[in-house]
Order: structure tokens, then C-alpha cells, then sequence
């Protein structure tokens, strides 16, 4: 078998993926989380007309000279007063009326004393004060959102405020998890002998999956029969652009998954990779859609999905595809288990503006180890040239966290 090292397995993921990225128009209401399609420009200015921004008084600055204004009337929020408003004379207005024509300011209710139909000037305000110019907000033609932002609340305001009621976005990628073996049994189900275990996979990945962005489609736990197996897979890819298995890609005798892949006349993206854990990862196409076939062990199957399959969710999105990194102090020594490029569970923390990385609390053993997953978590990358790293060292860690 022909290993490939981890920067050409990424490589040849990215290159693959050659279909323009599909989109659809949905509600605004809906959009929260969603990847925009398009840039989004401003068809006007906001405000269009200068606007107050405070309860008082539209006035000519000059005015405040006389000491005494006439109120000619008052103009509430949503009315237009079309008359212009002449010396000596001014409109009581409120926040977010238009300012009437003829006046330049506004002054505060706190900066007048009533008597009568006029004003009585206590203090005075600077030209403009309180009014919001034509533009405050933005103005007509600005690129107000780039396309390949994700929308948050701030993104569907400014949406509301442009009247847009449905959005072009980027469609979710569907993702279907199949998680294969005899021994794992689903959550709630009775064990029935002490070789059985729990299944987390397909809940774990299922997480990631919609983190990413994607919809998810998780298959029921499918049972060490290579028949079933590949009827479950074949099914899955019909309605699916992602198809996950966990398990069954080894070199034991009950690792299915990897032969029914072969049987599929798939192109092939890697066949392993030089990565630790899950160097028997192995990543297909068929037609548009993917297999990605991932270890059993929790851990192993976390981080292969971690690495390969949410690169890949992002850019079926039109989304940059990197994971996040940061660069981190080590804080213990590191001893490099293999020739591989490693992945090791570590403590991500911020410390004096600066990222450091410890092992504390983080177990030794196999790769089943998801507790390992826990806390302020990172993954730090060891490269495959790299030898035992002291503390000091800076390294790579992909910060999940920010995922």
C-alpha cells in the first residue's frame, strides 16, 4: 500500500473538488449560520435625509443668537413636514424624525425652558448637533457584506434595514455518518455480553458535521456484513454529497469497508497517509460525491474528520478552507512516537498574549481515547520530518475551539 504524506493528502482533497458551489435563496429568518452567496451593496443611503438623533428642537444655528425661538409646531417619528422652516422659527422634532428643511441642528428638550409658542435658549449647541447626515450608515453602492461571510445577527439587521427578505446563499453540503462494527451497540441499547461497546461516532461527527455548516444524515449502526454494509453506503451516496464510515478500514479480517470502497470503481483521493492516528484513512470520489473512510477508535475517527472531511464542508460552501492555527509555546517536553505527522490531544491556553500548549490530564495509550477531546482542546501538529520537541518550542495547533 502506497502512503502519501499529509500535505499531499490535502492537496489532492482541495484539487478534487472542481463542481462550482450551489446556491439558494432563503428566508431571512433562516439565515443565521448560513455562508453568503453573493456581496451585498447598498441600493441607498442611510439615512437618505438628514435625520434627528435625539427628542428637541430643529433649529438654525444662527437662531440660537436671538434667545428666543417660535415653535411652529412638531413633527413625530414616520411624519414629513414639507414646509421649510423660516428665521426665528423651529420645529419640535423627535428621535429619528426627518430634520425639516431650513434647519441645520437640533437642540436638546434638557437645553430649553417652554414659555408659551417659544423657546428660551439656556445653552447652546454646535452646527449639527444631533443630526445624523445623509450616509451615517452607509451610502448607496458600498459593499456592505462580502460574499463567503457567515451570517450572525449583525449580518441579517443590516439585511432587514436593505429590505432584502430572501438571501442568496451557499447550499448546505449533506453529510451521511455510517459507523460499522459488531461489537458497538447505540446509546439506550442493552448490552448483552462484555465485548460490546458503546458507540460515540456517529453522534460525535454528526456534531462536527453541523458545526461545519452541513445537514447530516446519520444511518443506523451497521453490523460487521459487507452485503448490508454496501447497501447502506450505495443508498447513502444517492441522496448525500458526503458519505462517512467509521471502521472497517484496516487490515483485519471483519474490515469491510475498505474492499466494498474498491468495488465501487471509485477515484481515488489517498489510499493512507502518513498521519498519526489514521493512517489507513481512505478518501474517494464517485461521480460529485465522497466516501471518506475513517478508523473505528473515537479519537482516530475525530481527528480524520477534523482534518479532512470540514475542509471540505467549508469549501462545498464557498468558505476558506483552512482550520484554524495558531502558534503555541510548549510547556512540556514532547517525545515524537513515529515518522508521521502527528496529531496530539493538548491544553490550548492564552497566556500573557501568547498561546501555550500542555499534556496535563491528556492520556497515553490508543487511539480510543475521546476524554482526551476535552477542555480547552488543540490539536497540535508534529511534522512528519520533525523529531522530539522540547519545552520552548514553538508548534502548530489547530485550535478547535474556533472550528
Amino acid at each position: 500500500m502506497t502512503f502519501i504524506t499529509y500535505n499531499e493528502s490535502i492537496k489532492n482533497l482541495k484539487d478534487s473538488f472542481t463542481e462550482p458551489t450551489l446556491t439558494e435563496k432563503v428566508f431571512l429568518s433562516d439565515t443565521r449560520g448560513r455562508i453568503l452567496a453573493k456581496d451585498i451593496i447598498a441600493d441607498h443611503n442611510s439615512p437618505e435625509f438628514p435625520t434627528s438623533a435625539m427628542d428637541g428642537y430643529a433649529i438654525k444655528h444662527d437662531d440660537q443668537a436671538l434667545g428666543r425661538i417660535q415653535i411652529k409646531g412638531n413633527l413625530p417619528a414616520g411624519e414629513f413636514n414639507s414646509e421649510e422652516v423660516v428665521g426665528g422659527q423651529c420645529i419640535k422634532t423627535f428621535t429619528g424624525s426627518l430634520m425639516s428643511a431650513g434647519t441645520d441642528s437640533l437642540i436638546p428638550i434638557e437645553n430649553v425652558e417652554v414659555e408659551g409658542d417659544e423657546i428660551v435658549i439656556k445653552e447652546e449647541v454646535p452646527k449639527g448637533f444631533s443630526v445624523r447626515p445623509v450616509g451615517e450608515n452607509y451610502t448607496e453602492g458600498e459593499v456592505l457584506i462580502d460574499k463567503g461571510t457567515e451570517i450572525d445577527f449583525a449580518e441579517i439587521g443590516v439585511l432587514a434595514s436593505l429590505n432584502v427578505s430572501q438571501v442568496e446563499v451557499f447550499k448546505q453540503p449533506r453529510v451521511a455518518i455510517i459507523s460499522t462494527g459488531s461489537e458497538i451497540l447505540d446509546v439506550g441499547e442493552k448490552q448483552t455480553n462484555p465485548s460490546q461497546i458503546r458507540s460515540s461516532n456517529q453522534f460525535t461527527l454528526e456534531a462536527l458535521a453541523l458545526k461545519a455548516g452541513a445537514k447530516t444524515t446519520r444511518t443506523p449502526l451497521q453490523k460487521d456484513e459487507k452485503d448490508i454494509i454496501q447497501a447502506t453506503i450505495t443508498e447513502a451516496l444517492e441522496d448525500n454529497d458526503i458519505v462517512v464510515t467509521t471502521g472497517g478500514v484496516s487490515v483485519g479480517d471483519y474490515d469491510f469497508v475498505k474492499d466494498i470502497i474498491a468495488n465501487l470503481e471509485p477515484e481515488y483521493i489517498t489510499k493512507g497517509v502518513m498521519i498519526k492516528p489514521g493512517q489507513h484513512i481512505k478518501i474517494v470520489k464517485i461521480g460529485k460525491k465522497y466516501i471518506f473512510a475513517l478508523p473505528g477508535f473515537p479519537y482516530s475517527s475525530t481527528v480524520t474528520f477534523i482534518l479532512y472531511v470540514i475542509p471540505l464542508i467549508y469549501q462545498m460552501q464557498g468558505k476558506d478552507t483552512n482550520l484554524p492555527i495558531v502558534k503555541a509555546i510548549l510547556d512540556h517536553n514532547y517525545k515524537k512516537k513515529s515518522y508521521k505527522t502527528e496529531f496530539a490531544a493538548v491544553n490550548l491556553n492564552y497566556i500573557d498574549g501568547q498561546y501555550h500548549v500542555d499534556f496535563e490530564g491528556k492520556r497515553s495509550g490508543s487511539s480510543a481515547i475521546l476524554t482526551n477531546m476535552l477542555g480547552n482542546i488543540g490539536l497540535a501538529q508534529i511534522s512528519q520530518d520533525s523529531g522530539d520537541l522540547n519545552t520552548g518550542d514553538i508548534v502548530d495547533v489547530i485550535n478547535l475551539k474556533a472550528l
